[in-house]
Order: C-alpha cells, then sequence, then structure tokens
C-alpha cells in the first residue's frame, strides 16, 4: 500500500507524535488522523515541533491541524480533541491501516498493544526516557508488548516517568521519526512474523542497538484475542 492510499492514525499530538506525524507526511501520507486530549504547555516547545509560542494554552490537535495542513495543504487531517479509551481503541483502530503511538502512559500503551492484537491492525509503539528512547512494530502474527512485559501494572512501577525524569527533546524527535519508518516499512510489506525487532535509542553515544523479540508461547497475541485490560 502507498502511503497516499493508507490512513494512518497517530495518537499523541506531543514528543513523538509531533516528528513522526511529520516524517509521515513529508513521505507522502494524505490521510491522517491524530487523537490527544491536551493542550499545548509553554514546557512543550522545545520537543513538541509543531507548536509555537502563540499555540500555548489552545489543543494540541488544532495546533498541529493549523501548522500541517499550512504545510501541506494537499493532506487531509482529522483530529480529535480527546483520549483514546481502551474501551474503544479496538474499533478505532479498525478504521485505520497503521497505528503510531506517541502517548507517554505505559497503561495506555499496554492497551493500545491489546488493541492491535484484537484488531489485526499493525501499531508502531514508542517510548523515551531521559537520553534513552525505543520503537518496535507489532505486527499480526508478531509479538507484543505483553511478551516483553507481562504484568503492564508492574511495568508501570519499573523505574522513573517521564514527568519525573525528563526527556531530551532530540531524542524525542528521533524516536517519533524511527517509528514513522517503521509504519511505512508495515505499510509496505504487511509483514507477519514470529519475531520482531526492538529499535534501542541510546542519545548519549547516538547509536541505535536492534534486539529480536519472540512471541511468547502462552501470551495472548499467539492466540489472536485480546487480554483484559484497563488503560
Amino acid at each position: 500500500m502507498s502511503p497516499a492510499e493508507a490512513r494512518v492514525l497517530v495518537i499523541g499530538a506531543g514528543g513523538l507524535g509531533c516528528p513522526a506525524s511529520l516524517a509521515l507526511l513529508h513521505a507522502g501520507v494524505r490521510r491522517l488522523s491524530v487523537w490527544d486530549h491536551d493542550v499545548v504547555d509553554v514546557s512543550n516547545l522545545p520537543r513538541q515541533l509543531w507548536h509555537r509560542d502563540e499555540d500555548v494554552g489552545q489543543p494540541k490537535v488544532a495546533s498541529l491541524a493549523r501548522h500541517a495542513a499550512a504545510a501541506f495543504p494537499e493532506a487531509r487531517i482529522e483530529v480529535r480533541q480527546a483520549r483514546v479509551e481502551a474501551s474503544e481503541a479496538a474499533s478505532l483502530f479498525a478504521a485505520h491501516d497503521v497505528v503510531v503511538d506517541g502517548t507517554d502512559g505505559p497503561l495506555a500503551k499496554f492497551a493500545f498493544s491489546d488493541a492491535a492484537v484484537q484488531s489485526g491492525v499493525p501499531l508502531v509503539h514508542g517510548g523515551v526516557l531521559r537520553w534513552e528512547g525505543l520503537a518496535m512494530a507489532i505486527v499480526p502474527g508478531g509479538p507484543c508488548l505483553r511478551c516483553l512485559f507481562e504484568d503492564p501494572a508492574q511495568a508501570a512501577l519499573d523505574g522513573p516517568t517521564c514527568a519525573s525524569a525528563g526527556v531530551i527533546g532530540a531524542v524525542a524527535g528521533w524516536v517519533g521519526a524511527q517509528q514513522a519508518r517503521l509504519a511505512l516499512e508495515v505499510l509496505g510489506s504487511r509483514p507477519e512474523s514470529t519475531g520482531a525487532r526492538l529499535h534501542r535509542m541510546d542519545g548519549r553515544r547516538l547509536r541505535w542497538r536492534q534486539t529480536r523479540v519472540v512471541r511468547r508461547d502462552d501470551c495472548a497475541c499467539a492466540q489472536g484475542h485480546r487480554p483484559g485490560a484497563r488503560a
């Protein structure tokens, strides 16, 4: 499927969603949906590149839509100022060809991974903390986040959060761009595999490292159904 034909959903218009959406539009995506419930804060500006000083206090999706429409007038950009709830995620995913997760909540990320398994729609996971980032494509037949972390509640408790530890803006930009690249690869081939690559970014050394992730036989993704979860 060509980028121009694809229906792409980006969840989050922040540090990951901004660079991911920009890279996707540059690559030729012309049907882009963006969901985000938050408003622009002055602290967002160093890493959320669609937003400007004059956008502070406005919905992030409104700021993104305005600036993206000016830069890519031929694109059809639909936005919604809302949080994607776990209960509606699978049906929302089913209306798109690929989803990019630009959120920063561990429980929401597990809910979206579950929705990708249930809907059969590929999801590109991403995360960033301090100088480190990661990205992984979750595709039908391949491993999901539960193959990495069995307990989302425990994963949320392990280590610092973005709010407490901070995020290096350039690392968020690199990870968002990597998510866009993975989304484009998925659109080009729709791979089905029992293995996937977790891409880890070391911002201090400017290095990417890949780790093979194997689907667990006892994971819900191996049976093709979504386990119970809450976002």
